[in-house]
């Protein structure tokens, strides 16, 4: 068996032509500078040739069903397995999928209560059995031995009549006795009921003594009673005790009938389990009237937000209010509640309607439909993703009221193991649930061979998410909803699940997003995967993470057309005596550390005061942002870092300082010194643009000036182009086979639409004519296909272009191409195209800019340029608030806010506040034992900083 995977002459993107030997069954790091070309060999090249080789290994009908991936440009690749990716992406934009079903630790837990379960009913909570003839005897026998026994059949309960049709046939069928009303009365008498009383009618059915030798005496009787019965019994024990018994899932007190309790009652995504009133979603959208109303504005001066000012619907509001007589010239918190009803919800009252056409006017009877229902017809009609985008700034999601966010019909959710419903556990954080588990599991003699094996396979899977650091969530977290850290980790832990040997596994990042603590149990959690004969490749460049490596290869020396070749290969031993860029950063001879230009921490020049912030697992906590600073917020994954900069800060500093802003925001009591604000921009890590259409160019501004130069050529002017001849998003100077794209779709029946090149423009997007026009020898074809250093030096003669350009490059960005599309850029970068298009723009301070993790992805030399862009951004006035686990960054921070002390429950508490060298000092911080570790590193010499 080969020991090792060879690689010959691979040059994908930017990759030089190299050979690599990478070792098997080992943990291997690939790592270099942001661009240097390390996924390009990790995923488009490794991955991809094991993926296609696979694939191409099937038949080829379910090939048809799979994905080919393009052969990647290598000369050869041998001793390659079969590949696994796990990247940082969404799990699934469906929002049926929980962190419970991508686990598939869900259906575990629907085997377990459709096998083990304990049905009770939803109504009065009573505990629902059924019964078969046999164990009715034995427990007949078992619980009462020879006690004196009346069996009855319950015919009629609580039913008004005199039910004399009922006592003849009763009486034909030989029967002799009845019990009505809790009297017992022979059938031979005339019996007479008050018609209009309800009564309970039960069929006296035989008198035994409970008795061994009249087992056979007793089986026939409880055989006649659910025959006559539909399925109970009333057993009377010595005229004193009853039990009602039954062969159905029905509640004795209700007569509530339950489903029969299998594993697909506890699906949500079948009709069986779901609850009817949100399909099984846990909740519902709508369009709020909160959101698109501004009570503060009259109405024809934009309190409806969606109409504005001059919308046509607002002409027939006010044609209505005409014929009703109702003053709008208030602000809309002003209006009777009637009139507000009726603005919002619609009447079906007809009034006289005018409109302008040709420059005629034309009147007609009409009505007014309503602002929300408006909204719902635009919704359902529109195929625009455009129109559907703006609508969905209207649109809010409460949780089901009928299950309150549980999925399941209410039957499902009154079932129960050892007290707990299936709801319960869903909803308990998985550090919490694996001790559940492993005491429910530790009961002897509760659990059949099918059950416990159930539960010891629950056990290990949530163990391996609490390993893998992500044991804050719970069950029934949207996927949808997770990081693309949180995202990753998850599948690692579904992998080990698994079990699967000999396996390529390529990892991108997995510390993204993990606090310092927890990389030490995340190492583990990659080892066990190794030491089950499986090979990893890991994507990373943190410093724990390289040491515990096995092989390292790092690409360089530097990115794009700079990158692309092996500057080291061989293990963490040999490369403490390289002098490549991480042998630097591992021996502390560099680092990202880049503290102010002033090298001490600044001083506010101002506080924003948080009161109460209680969003999600936030402790109703009170919290400080000193003004002028670069501030950070650290603590454990799941403490309510995100939650406090998205939900509090942003939301609720927008909402003050705009107020078009109609977002929800987080619960808070108040925000105090957010006067001094001038803006607040959130620069996170969602995509520039949804289309190909997006690129780094056309985010940042810089092909508006790109354009405006070329249509100023001479050629140009000659032809009569204008600026509008060079983009490819209008007709004129596009290629319209394509529209502009360089792609055309090819819709695949059962399968995604597949995108091939345009055959007539060749993927240049541009008509002949247009790439006609020439800058330096270059088409705008050409420029788009530049990368930002390329173009910097390209256009160095031209200072709008070249300033803007030079910003992105700063921001670790010149090797991606002006023309590469937004969806194919990662979250990190995309972070940082953002971050340089708010450089570049004029100077304006007093602007309070977010970041969440922007050192994702980034080497520790991309570290220190996206601290360098940072620290200048502060010292123009502005803040900057960063979510980071980084250490280079946090001790480069002027001020940390420290939360946790765990996550989820756990978290939510104001643990340290105050600079690196403050939480270094404070003992209970988990972030300040890692800053004092480093700050004494950096103290002793052991680690450089700029």
């Amino acid at each position: 068996m080969e020991q090792y995977i060879i690689i010959k002459g691979a040059r994908q993107h930017n990759l030089k032509n190299i050979d690599v030997k990478i070792p098997k069954n080992k943990l291997v790091v690939i790592t270099g500078p942001s661009g240097s070309g390390k996924s390009s060999l990790a995923f488009d090249t490794i991955y991809a040739e094991g993926q296609r080789r696979y694939v191409e290994s099937l038949s080829a009908f379910a090939r048809q069903f799979l994905g080919m991936q393009d052969k990647p440009d290598v000369d050869d690749i041998s001793g390659l397995s079969p590949a696994i990716s796990i990247e940082q992406k969404g799990i699934s934009h469906n929002p049926r999928s929980t962190v419970g079903t991508v686990t598939e630790i869900y259906d575990y837990l629907r085997l377990l209560y459709g096998r083990a379960g304990t049905p009770y009913c939803h109504i009065c909570g009573h505990e629902v059995h059924k019964y078969t003839v046999d164990e009715i005897v034995d427990l007949v026998l078992k619980r009462w031995p020879d006690r004196r026994l009346s069996i009855l059949a319950p015919v009629i309960k609580r039913k008004k009549g005199e039910h004399k049709n009922l006592f003849l046939r009763l009486r034909q069928a030989g029967y002799a006795r009845v019990r009505v009303d809790g009297q017992i009365l022979w059938l031979e008498e005339d019996i007479t009921l008050d018609k209009n009383r309800a009564h309970d009618i039960e069929v006296v059915i035989d008198r035994i003594r409970a008795q061994e030798a009249k087992r056979d005496r007793l089986s026939e009787a409880v055989e006649k009673s659910f025959e006559l019965a539909d399925g109970f019994v009333l057993l009377v024990i010595d005229e004193q005790e009853e039990e009602l018994l039954t062969n159905k899932f029905v509640c004795p007190d209700c007569g509530i009938s339950i489903p029969e309790v299998e594993p697909r009652l506890f699906s949500f995504n079948s009709p069986y389990g779901a609850c009817p009133s949100c399909s099984g979603i846990g909740s519902y959208e709508y369009f709020s009237k909160d959101l698109a109303i501004d009570p503060e504005r009259k109405v024809f001066e934009g309190a409806i937000i969606p109409w504005g000012k001059n919308h046509y619907m607002l002409r027939r509001l006010e044609a209505l209010a005409r014929t009703k007589g109702w003053d709008l010239n208030i602000p809309f918190k002003s209006l009777p509640q009637d009139v507000k009803d009726v603005i919002i919800n619609g009447s079906n009252d007809r009034a006289l309607m005018t409109y302008r056409e040709h420059g005629e006017e034309f009147t007609y009877m009409g009505r007014y439909e309503g602002l929300i229902p408006w909204l719902e017809r635009r919704w359902k009609e529109t195929d625009s993703e455009n129109v559907k985008e703006e609508l969905a700034r209207f649109r809010t999601e409460d949780i089901c009221e009928a299950c309150r966010g549980r999925r399941l019909r209410p039957e499902a959710l009154a079932v129960r193991v050892a007290g707990y419903s299936i709801g319960d556990l869903v909803e308990m954080q998985v550090a919490s649930l694996v001790n559940v588990i492993k005491k429910v599991n530790s009961q002897e003699g509760q659990w059949n061979n099918v059950i416990r094996p159930v539960l010891e396979e629950l056990s290990k899977r949530l163990s391996f998410l609490v390993d893998v650091g992500v044991g804050y969530l719970t069950l029934n977290r949207r996927a949808d909803t997770l990081s693309g850290g949180e995202s990753q980790r998850i599948h690692l832990a579904t992998q080990i699940g698994s079990k699967l040997s000999g396996v390529l596994y390529v990892l991108d990042e997995p510390t993204i997003g993990l606090h310092p603590r927890d990389t030490d149990r995340l190492l583990r959690t990659i080892k066990s995967i190794k030491d089950l004969g499986n090979s990893i490749i890991v994507v990373e460049h943190d410093r724990e993470v390289m040491l515990a490596a096995d092989h390292i290869i790092e690409l360089g020396p530097a990115a794009g057309e700079m990158g692309g070749n092996i500057v080291f290969e061989g293990s963490t031993e040999d490369i403490q005596n390289s002098n490549c860029l991480s042998a630097l950063y591992l021996r502390g001879e560099s680092s990202g550390v880049v503290f102010s230009p002033h090298n001490s921490r600044r001083k506010p020049k101002g506080f924003i005061k948080i009161y109460g912030a209680e969003e999600n697992n936030l402790k109703s906590i009170d919290v400080t942002i000193p003004l002028g600073e670069l501030v950070c917020i650290s603590g454990v994954s799941g403490s309510g870092k995100s939650t406090l900069l998205y939900e509090i800060i942003f939301k609720g500093i927008k909402r003050l300082l705009d107020s078009d802003f109609r977002a929800r925001v987080g619960k808070h009591r108040a925000i105090e010194g957010y006067s001094q604000l001038q803006n607040v921009v959130l620069i996170d890590q969602s995509p520039i643009g949804r289309t190909p259409r997006s690129n780094p160019a056309t985010y940042t501004g810089v092909f508006t000036y790109i354009r405006e130069l070329f249509s100023m050529l001479p050629e140009a002017k000659l032809r009569g182009y204008s600026m509008g001849r060079f983009s490819f998003n209008v007709r004129g100077g596009r290629c319209e086979a394509c529209k502009g794209e360089g792609l055309v779709k090819v819709p695949m029946l059962f399968m995604p639409d597949a995108y091939v090149t345009c055959e007539v423009c060749k993927g240049k997007r541009y008509n002949r004519e247009t790439l006609e026009v020439k800058f330096k020898g270059k088409n705008i074809t050409d420029v788009l296909d530049m990368t930002v250093d390329e173009a910097c030096e390209f256009f160095k003669d031209i200072p709008k272009i070249e300033k803007k350009l030079s910003v992105i490059k700063e921001a670790g960005l010149g090797y991606i191409r002006l023309g590469q599309p937004a969806p194919t850029l990662s979250g990190g970068e995309a972070q940082r195209v953002k971050l340089a298009t708010e450089l570049s723009k004029q100077f304006r301070g007093s602007t309070l800019y977010l970041l969440d993790e922007p050192t994702t992805g980034l080497h520790y030399t991309d570290v220190k340029k996206l601290l360098l862009l940072l620290h200048r951004l502060v010292d123009q006035g502005n803040t900057v608030v960063v979510i980071e686990h980084n250490l280079d960054f946090l001790v480069s921070c002027d001020h940390i806010i420290d939360l946790g002390p765990e996550g989820g429950d756990g978290g939510g508490y104001i643990i340290a506040t105050g600079t690196p060298e403050d939480l270094a000092e404070n003992k209970s911080s988990y972030t300040g034992r890692y800053i004092d570790a480093f700050l004494q590193d950096i103290r002793g010499g052991k680690y450089l900083v700029s």
